[in-house]
């Protein structure tokens, strides 16, 4: 297929290619025997609406069907564009679940320190880094600093290069799981995971743990990154860490931060501050102006 050749699908992530190239085999393999100059709007919104009850999936379906469509146009292939019209579903999801402090402890005590599940779960939520990024991280990336010893990352997805300071309880699951091969983390048969096969390998070892489906392993990239918000943490030291492009997507995860600590903490501040400048605090609730 010409796309698949093209700039514009060559110069998606890598990821994406694979998600799409899938999703068009398969689109192909149900409609290939038809002729698309036949193809409308209407056919295109049945396809839709029967994938709408998977909300990521349809997005994903349409936003892929949708490009080839627009290429087709534009190499005169196809006289319109059969997606054109056609609305999405909306975008606005809570995403990925975020892993809780219960669900964290119980994966640690499932998965002792010098196990490759452990290893995994410390790389993903102590460098805050996406699957794809993770499993091709190795001892190679590994550089000493006198501020101590960093991972450098360059962002499979956007490119971006990034300087990440191994945290104790990391090194610690380092030292302990050690590899005769460039990547961290290896399959049995001692080659590096591919993304879904890691997935489906993180997968099993959540099962084991208990860990309820839903929470994925990105959703410890979340977890990573609440935690830096609940230790009073700006947006940008945040995305200094987890390699976000914008405010707003780094706003995305840590909207699961631990709101009633965050509130006692901050009516903790105002009681500090009040007492610094009244001289005293009623702690039942109201501000005495000075202290009996």
């Amino acid at each position: 297929m010409s796309y698949f050749n093209s700039i514009a699908f060559q110069g998606l992530a890598s990821e994406t290619r694979r998600t799409r190239r899938n999703i068009l085999e398969r689109f192909r393999t149900e409609h290939g025997d038809k002729q698309s100059a036949l193809l409308k709007r209407e056919h295109i919104n049945g396809m839709f609406a029967k994938k709408a009850g998977k909300r990521f999936a349809a997005r994903n379906w349409l936003k892929t069907v949708r490009a080839l469509m627009q290429f087709a146009v534009a190499e005169n292939l196809l006289a319109a564009d059969p997606t054109a019209g056609v609305k999405n579903l909306s975008g606005k999801t809570d995403g990925f679940r975020t892993w809780d402090e219960a669900n964290i402890a119980a994966f640690q005590a499932r998965h002792p320190i010098g196990t490759k599940e452990r290893l995994a779960f410390e790389l993903l939520l102590n460098t805050l880094q996406r699957r794809s990024d993770v499993v091709r991280m190795g001892r190679q990336h590994v550089r000493n600093t006198p501020d101590g010893p960093v991972i450098d990352v360059a962002q499979q997805k956007t490119g971006t290069k990034l300087v990440i300071p191994i945290v104790p309880e990391l090194q610690t699951a380092l030292d302990a799981t050690p590899s005769g091969h460039l990547a961290f983390l290896t399959t049995a048969f001692g080659r590096p995971f591919t993304a879904p096969g890691f997935t489906n390998w993180f997968r099993q070892a959540c099962n084991q743990a208990g860990i309820p489906l839903g929470t994925s392993a990105h959703g410890l990239r979340k977890a990573g990154c609440r935690r830096l918000a609940e230790a009073g943490c700006s947006v940008n030291v945040i995305a200094a860490l987890s390699g976000h492009k914008s405010q707003q997507e780094v706003a995305r995860y840590t909207i699961a931060a631990d709101q009633e600590r965050m509130a006692r903490l901050g009516v903790d501040m105002l009681v500090a501050e009040t007492k610094k400048r009244t001289g005293s605090v009623n702690p039942v609730g109201g501000f005495d102006k000075k202290a009996k």
